[in-house]
Formats: structure tokens, sequence, C-alpha cells
């Protein structure tokens, strides 16, 4: 099957993206206004993108009616926030703060997580979560008729969960005892407790297989 993007509207090569690039982390995000007001709400538009400088990378839809969400809104003000990744024992929290609440509303407190201070940035990580990067806004491109954001962020500093921290010195975190949730298609999730292990060849260990 082949599909003509250009002749496709926004919500039809929205759900054909989010089913075939899968699966997505999903980056639960934490922020702060100017008045101290915090929100945190998940998008699986996300990824890491480089490491010199250490960028991740999250894009964000307005809402309905043009206006900007609070995850874009709050770090133009405030410049920082926080990308909480999400494990298999907070999914269902995380399902919590994708719900619409009105504005002033408390996500955290609403799905029973708990916001803790951050080391480096002002918006609060989530003490429940197994990997939290602080991020300082490195740019923020409204692109797309509709009005969607492009948040990138600098990570300026990385907190990961003792247990799955298996070797300090040599930076060693071990995937599987994250059990990092990611997003499908729909209402679709996988985890990340099956995995394989596939070592990259080089070009000569590849002339020597093929002869």
């Amino acid at each position: 099957m082949e599909f003509d993007f250009e002749t496709l509207d926004a919500p039809s090569r929205y759900k054909l993206l989010s089913q075939v690039v899968v699966p997505r982390p999903i980056a639960l995000v934490t922020a702060v206004d100017r008045a101290g007001r915090v929100n945190a709400a998940p998008y699986s538009f996300f990824n890491v993108m480089s490491q010199a400088p250490p960028l991740v990378v999250i894009g964000i839809e307005n809402r309905p009616d043009g206006t900007p969400k609070d995850t874009a809104q709050f770090p133009r003000e405030s410049g920082e926030f926080v990308v909480n990744m999400v494990d298999f024992a907070i999914a269902g929290a995380m399902n919590v703060c994708a719900v619409d609440f009105p504005p002033g509303e408390n996500e955290l407190q609403a799905a029973g997580l708990t916001a803790v201070a951050s080391t480096k940035v002002t918006a609060p990580r989530i003490a429940e979560a197994p990997v939290s990067l602080e991020c300082r806004k490195f740019a923020l491109v409204e692109i797309g008729p509709r009005g969607r954001s492009i948040l990138v962020g600098e990570v300026v500093h990385l907190h990961v969960r003792d247990d799955a921290v298996t070797d300090p010195v040599r930076l060693h975190v071990d995937p599987g005892r994250l059990d990092i949730v990611g997003r499908l298609g729909g209402f679709g999730y996988v985890r990340t407790t099956e995995r394989f292990d596939m070592k990259r060849i080089s070009y000569a260990e590849w002339v020597a297989r093929t002869g």
C-alpha cells in the first residue's frame, strides 16, 4: 500500500505516522510558569536527537482554538522543563496526566504522582519516574497551519533510578530494569522488558562473512 501525504489531511497523516513510527518513548513533561504553577503532560512525538549538545525534541500541537498548550507556553516563559520517562508502574498515572483538565488543575496531584525539586531547573521532576532529564529551552519552533510547536531542550542534569545503574564508573544503565513504556498507534503501548542483542559489524567483518 502507498499513501500520498501531499493529498492527505493532517489527521490522516497523524494516524498513519503514529502507527508506523513505533514504538515511541513517552515524555511526561513537567514545567512551571512565571507564577510557579506546575503542568504535567505526556507526549510521544519525542526523542533524543544529539549528544553534543545533548538535545531532546518534543512535538506539541496547539489546542483546537489555536492557543498554545501549557507544555509549550510554560517553557516559553521560564525557559526550563523536565522530561520524565514513563515506566510500566506509572503508565496509568501518565494516562491521567493526559486528561484535558481545566486550567489550574494539578495533574500530578490528580494522578497520584509526587513532585520533587530538581537540581538545576525550577520545574520539578517526578519522584516515581525511573528517569528524569532536566532541560533548558534550546529552541521553540512554531510550525504548521494548525500551530504545532517543536520544543528543543538541552539536557543539563540526569536522574536515573539507582537499581537501574549497574556500573556507575562505566556509566552503564540496564534498560531492562527501567521497564520503560513505549507508545504504539491508537490505544496501544509496549514494554521494553523483552529485548535481543545484535552486535554492529564492521565492513571487514561483513566482507569476511559474504566472501
